[in-house]
């Protein structure tokens, strides 16, 4: 046979393949419609490593672990269009519509001058006053207890990256995130009035902002000092007696009365974080376009592989994927993810009780929308 007769045998196999797949969807949704009535569970584990295990056995010598994983892909699909099937007039979750309002009580961790203030300005409006936090964890409890309406928490920077210390509470929190916006960070090298770049030998700034201009600190030879936030570092050296600097914005070190030495010093520029807004309540904006979740996979062959292939199932772009030790002596990691959709939508829906029912550890956190 020639490369043409090869490609014509293919051609006619999958267009075999292609109508029995049809043949199987269909019978799937039947059974998702039988589950429902009777009161059965989609997902039955027995049931699916049975059909899997019958599968090695019965595939050709070789292709054991072949035949597997296209039947474990092929059960996955299934699994997916039952739930969708299940989930067509289902609102998974209760929400209160999002109204954003400069007169609500805002948190966020700093003083003022901290870009997160910036952050809450742009989400709530300038006439927004926020109440000012020692910690990320402090907002989070705020948020909790119900202290405040909303709290502003930094979650990535374009340059160095996720914020850990945020994604290490949002698993021991419960909120919603209802919003987020993306701040440009100016940074700057600050010192009280008087004093010459060549004194100082300590720079303070948050571990972020440090990240961010490591190569002016190096350059310059001085020790990077971690402090709790840029702007809370501005102040204690506008208030030390020591030739301190400060990373921090520009107009922290106006509002502190800090000598700006140097502009623009992040190692790249431009140079964005980007801040989310929580809430206690599920709070839904009009145009919420993006879901965060976390979860936790079970340690088996190919979860993360099956578990990423659910969104190109349901057409649904993964916009983040974060992962973070759980801390508790294990070497197990929490998986926080970001994904285009909108809980209203059918396929989102699908995937979120999918998730939900079947996994071990599984965590809603939001619907919302870029400011």
């Amino acid at each position: 046979m020639n490369l043409e007769e090869l490609r014509k045998g293919i051609s006619e196999i999958d267009r075999r393949i292609v109508s029995d797949f049809a043949d199987r969807m269909e019978l799937c949704r039947q059974v998702a419609l039988y589950k429902q009535e009777h009161g059965l569970q989609i997902f039955q584990t027995d049931r699916e490593k049975e059909v899997i295990q019958h599968i090695r056995d019965n595939a050709p010598e070789g292709l054991e672990g072949y035949a597997a994983v296209l039947f474990q892909n092929i059960m996955d699909i299934s699994k997916y269009l039952q739930y969708r099937e299940l989930h067509k007039n289902v609102q998974p979750y209760e929400y209160k519509p999002l109204i954003l309002d400069s007169s609500a009580s805002v948190a966020c961790q700093g003083t003022a001058g901290a870009n997160a203030e910036t952050a809450a300005k742009q989400i709530f409006g300038q006439n927004c006053k926020p109440k000012f936090l020692p910690g990320f964890a402090d907002v989070f409890e705020a948020v909790q207890n119900g202290d405040v309406q909303f709290g502003i928490i930094p979650v990535e920077n374009s340059t160095a990256g996720s914020v850990v210390q945020a994604y290490d509470l949002m698993a021991k929190y419960n909120f919603y995130t209802c919003k987020t916006t993306t701040v440009e960070i100016t940074n700057c090298f600050a010192v009280r009035k008087g004093t010459k770049l060549w004194d100082v030998k300590e720079v303070y700034s948050h571990p972020q902002a440090l990240t961010q201009c490591a190569r002016f600190i190096t350059v310059h030879d001085m020790h990077p000092m971690p402090y709790s936030n840029t702007a809370t570092a501005a102040q204690m050296v506008a208030e030390s007696d020591q030739p301190y600097g400060a990373i921090c914005s520009e107009n922290c070190a106006k509002l502190h009365g800090l000598e700006i030495l140097q502009k623009y010093i992040s190692d790249y520029v431009p140079n964005y974080t980007r801040f989310i807004c929580i809430s206690k309540e599920l709070l839904l904006p009009d145009n919420a376009d993006r879901v965060s979740v976390m979860l936790k996979l079970p340690h088996e062959e190919g979860s993360l592989y099956r578990l990423l292939s659910k969104f190109v199932i349901g057409d649904m772009n993964l916009l983040k994927l974060e992962s973070r030790p759980i801390r508790n002596g294990s070497f197990d990691v929490m998986f926080y993810l970001d994904f285009s959709g909108n809980i209203h939508d059918t396929a989102v829906c699908a995937l979120l009780s999918e998730l939900s029912e079947n996994l071990e550890y599984f965590k809603f956190l939001g619907n919302f929308s870029e400011i």
